[in-house]
């Protein structure tokens, strides 16, 4: 590669970081797609490219930048999980699910992929499973009130109202604005959790 596309990508690539910053979102997406024409593999500039178009919604584009990127970084965690949650949001919870296994295949330690993963089991009829997921999460990350809430309700949902309730307590020690959600919460089912209740009989 010629050095003056080196030169440039980097150029273009602080340029659009300066963009990003100042919440000039629509032209770092275009500097950094001169960048990416620049050097085809220059995967920084691609993982930009996908976190923008996830940050305007544009999802099924972002996953497939996300796709190209995989493929050449096979062992960089955060790429399968940042794939993981945008198939989340588009309702593709059996892929969303094998993408934060591979992410925690590459790093067992990161905790928001067990946050993710048990949120897709739930959304999957899996609170069972996804309860060792959110045990997990919290265990890597103590201070996570949503990876607390989310194992409050599920333990709810399965019936340990005690564990729920001894959670909520928890909860209220360091987190008293989600703590005060989780008790209102705790007297309704969560709509994820209609379906299997409506299974229940």
């Amino acid at each position: 590669m010629r050095i003056g596309a080196l030169i440039g990508g980097w150029w273009l690539r602080e340029l659009a970081s300066w963009q990003v910053f100042l919440k000039r979102h629509a032209l770092a997406e275009a500097t950094y797609r001169r960048a990416l024409a620049l050097n085809e593999n220059d995967d920084v500039a691609r993982g930009f490219i996908a976190n923008l178009l996830a940050l305007r919604g544009a999802n099924e584009e972002a996953l497939r930048e996300l796709q190209l990127l995989a493929s050449v970084r096979p062992k960089q965690a955060s790429i399968p999980f940042n794939m993981g949650f945008i198939q989340e949001s588009l309702g593709q919870f059996s892929e969303a699910e094998s993408s934060f296994r591979k992410a925690l295949e590459l790093d067992p330690k990161l905790d928001r992929a067990w946050y993710g993963l048990g949120l897709v089991l739930i959304s999957q009829g899996r609170p069972t499973e996804a309860l060792g997921a959110l045990k997990r999460n919290t265990e890597l990350q103590p201070m996570s009130p949503y990876g607390w809430y989310q194992l409050a309700m599920t333990h709810h949902h399965l019936g340990d109202a005690a564990e729920a309730r001894r959670i909520k307590k928890h909860l209220e020690g360091f987190e008293p604005k989600v703590a005060a959600q989780l008790t209102r919460d705790l007297e309704q089912v969560p709509p994820q959790f209609e379906s299997l209740r409506a299974q229940q009989g």
